[in-house]
């Protein structure tokens, strides 16, 4: 199969059953979090790549048996963060076996931790990287994890892909500005995906609290009203 043929065939063996329609191209750095419906994907000799909010799961073990049966015979990772909520995710799959998963957050706290902590992870555990409090916020006590997961975030995803979002790039990281991903449109044909996502949205939006706001005032930052703003 030539190369230009690789991702949409990918892209089928992901999706079976879904309307898929070619959609533009974004580069790697922009590609990793796409909007809803929309995956950025490539496919080379040796490679499968795919970017997708779909797979943003809090327990990567309960990722879809169809998407793990792809990894047979391969290695296969996973890795997501939601920087709202300070939410990481990553998990190593060897031969279909699950052999690493993390995932947490401090409102939820350690949701997944199966297998032995990765050396690049050691440090964080063992208290290298406390998050420490931000200067002239109110004090809302320690943080309620011994690290923050979007910095491990961060190092998870050098180690497992070659290149960060956010932070210094060293010399021997992937330039995700210059890798161009195929985009596609991935919908559910019976529209059962679309309103679970919206009714999750509501459930979400009812539950919500009030919204806080805050200004910097004489050096720290100060709770106010609305009506302050």
């Amino acid at each position: 199969m030539a190369s230009a043929e690789l991702t949409p065939a990918l892209i089928e063996r992901l999706y079976p059953g879904y309307r898929i329609e070619p959609d533009g191209q974004r580069d790697l750095w922009e590609a990793v979090y796409p909007p809803d419906d929309m995956v950025y994907a490539l496919s080379v000799p040796g490679l499968d790549l795919a970017c997708d909010r779909r797979f943003m799961v809090d327990r990567p073990s309960e990722l879809p048996a169809h998407l793990l049966q792809l990894g047979a015979g391969r290695r296969m990772l996973l890795h997501a963060m939601h920087s709202v909520v300070d939410w990481l995710a990553f998990a190593i799959w060897d031969d279909g076996v699950l052999v690493r998963s993390l995932s947490l957050s401090p409102g939820e706290g350690i949701m997944e931790n199966i297998g032995a902590p990765l050396p690049f992870e050691e440090s964080y555990w063992a208290g290298a990287h406390p998050v420490e409090p931000m200067p002239g916020w109110p004090a809302e006590g320690p943080y309620p994890l011994p690290f923050h997961p979007l910095d491990l975030g961060e190092e998870a995803l050098r180690h497992l892909f070659g290149f960060v979002l956010e932070g210094r790039p060293e010399p021997n990281d992937v330039p995700a500005h210059q890798i161009g991903l195929p985009g596609f449109r991935v919908t559910d044909p019976t529209g059962a995906e679309q309103a679970q996502r919206e009714a999750s949205l509501q459930a979400a939006r009812e539950t919500m609290g009030q919204p806080r706001f805050f200004q910097y005032r004489d050096g720290r930052m100060v709770e106010v009203s609305l009506d302050d703003l």
